[in-house]
């Protein structure tokens, strides 16, 4: 037994900001009924990008930008939506676009943000590339119904460009999944490379990747959400998971404990009650300090801190064989 399980507090990895939430739908200079799930990136002068998911009084949603020059407040929104849904030209985001998550890859020198088109067949996972969260090169849908959670790692690997993501193939369960391609396009290989638990597990029946992976020396460091049912509902939490550098579709370990669950009043109560679903991490330049940017409850902006290396250390203790 590790000395962190005997101790009868558990280790906290993250540490919510005292300002939380710290983007609310009051804060928007439009009409929106609420506003949460970015994705995060740090743009090259430092700023804080987030892509957040708004919600309008339809029910359906939009991408609009924030920007801060310290992450935390002072936030510059779009006076405008930034990516809004185009359903004439691309009707598989007839109901929305939702829960972005950016990476930037260096090869094309451009940002990836891969996000959830809602079509009148579920949500799929589709592909568009920008250079500044002005102008957007849409791809369209590059997984179909229903697919969604999903990400694209900054690099090739073996010559090929990586796509995590959650298809759902039956009533009950939903597990993570990796695809590869060529082209950004057309993609095949697909794998399944994290389970879903079974039974009585916080990440029992479903589970789906939350922020991109973090690139780390020792892997492909992975949070997590997974959904447990109860009497009362879904709870939403946050697990960790380490994958092959080189071989992704390999998990080397998986967290047995949450490390991160609806606490404060913010994730208890909203549109949707017991949620934290961050889609969007900044990594300081000390290489360790990391920022998770969430969702909380379907309805605000709220944010964490934690450490990487705390991260790697949490999960070499907690691995769990049962996957």
């Amino acid at each position: 037994m590790s000395i962190l399980k005997m101790n009868n507090h558990p280790l906290e990895l993250f540490h919510r900001h005292k300002l939380n939430p710290i983007l609310k739908a009051e804060d928007w200079p439009y009409q929106a009924n609420s506003v949460f799930n970015p994705g995060a990136t740090l743009l090259p002068d430092g700023t804080t990008l987030l892509l957040c998911r708004v919600e309008d009084r339809r029910g359906l949603s939009h991408l609009c930008a924030a920007r801060s020059a310290n992450g935390v407040d002072g936030w510059k929104i779009d006076p405008r939506p930034t990516l809004m849904p185009n359903p004439e030209h691309f009707p598989e985001e007839l109901w929305g676009v939702e829960d972005p998550r950016i990476t930037y890859v260096p090869e094309l020198k451009k940002y990836a943000v891969v996000y959830t088109a809602y079509s009148s067949d579920g949500p799929g996972v589709a592909l568009a590339l920008t250079k500044d969260f002005v102008h957007f090169e849409r791809y369209g849908m590059i997984m179909q119904p229903e697919d969604k959670d999903a990400a694209l790692l900054p690099r090739r690997i073996n010559g090929l460009w990586t796509l995590i993501h959650r298809p759902v193939s039956g009533v009950i369960s939903a597990h993570m999944w990796i695809s590869f391609s060529s082209d950004l396009r057309h993609w095949g290989g697909h794998k399944q490379i994290l389970e879903a638990r079974l039974g009585g597990w916080w990440d029992a029946n479903r589970i789906g990747l939350s922020p991109p992976p973090i690139e780390t020396p020792e892997g492909w460091l992975v949070i997590y959400h997974g959904v447990k049912q109860n009497a009362a509902g879904a709870i939403y939490r946050l697990g960790l998971a380490l994958f092959d550098l080189e071989v992704p579709e390999n998990c080397l370990k998986r967290g047995d404990e949450w490390v991160f669950s609806p606490k404060e009043q913010c994730d208890l109560c909203g549109d949707v009650d017991m949620v934290v679903f961050p889609c969007g991490t900044t990594l300081a330049p000390d290489g360790d300090t990391l920022r998770i940017y969430y969702g909380a409850a379907d309805t605000s902006i709220a944010m964490a801190q934690g450490s990487v290396k705390a991260m790697l250390k949490w999960l070499e203790e907690h691995n769990c064989a049962l996957k």
